[in-house]
């Protein structure tokens, strides 16, 4: 395979913003920037969260089937119906942490300055700032704000786009 049909760029649409969901855009985002890409990020709706200077980031285990957690030596999987009670989310959140420092996995805001080193360009939904009620003085330094035209700019020029 020759260089010429390698990607040289990706865009990615960042959507969620809980815990579990920050982990994927960033990772490929910080991987495909370490491996030469010109990566762009789409910050919209409960995506936008993760440029918030302030992180409180949770796990929300309701809805989610697949979330099994290691546990005494086995994997114990979150049953809907105990994800709808009060502190369960809590409980999840604290378990994911532990986990993550417990395996030595880089923070999400180890994980943003890597990316923001790395080039990586962060673009923050306008309309959801607007929507939201956000002002640029909450978000980390870096993004510059745009509209869904600045992310299909960027998307027909991509070689690889995303939607997380």
């Amino acid at each position: 395979m020759s260089d010429e049909t390698n990607a040289k760029s990706m865009s990615i649409i960042v959507t969620k913003g809980t815990l579990d969901w920050a982990y994927p855009p960033f990772i490929l985002a910080t991987t495909a920037a370490a491996m030469g890409l010109d990566v762009t990020m789409f910050f919209t709706f409960y995506g936008l969260a993760l440029l918030k200077k302030d992180l409180d980031l949770k796990v929300n285990p309701l809805g989610n089937a697949a979330m099994e957690m290691p546990m005494g030596g086995g994997h114990m999987a979150m049953p809907n119906i105990l994800a709808a009670l009060p502190g369960a989310t809590a409980l999840t959140t604290n378990m994911m942490k532990n986990m993550i420092k417990k395996k030595g996995v880089a923070s999400i805001e180890e994980l943003r300055d890597m990316a923001l080193e790395a080039d990586v360009k962060m673009i923050a939904c306008q309309m959801t700032m607007d929507l939201f009620e956000y002002k640029k003085e909450d978000m980390i330094e870096g993004p510059v704000l745009g509209g869904a035209a600045s992310w299909v700019d960027v998307a027909t020029r991509s070689d690889i786009n995303l939607y997380i």
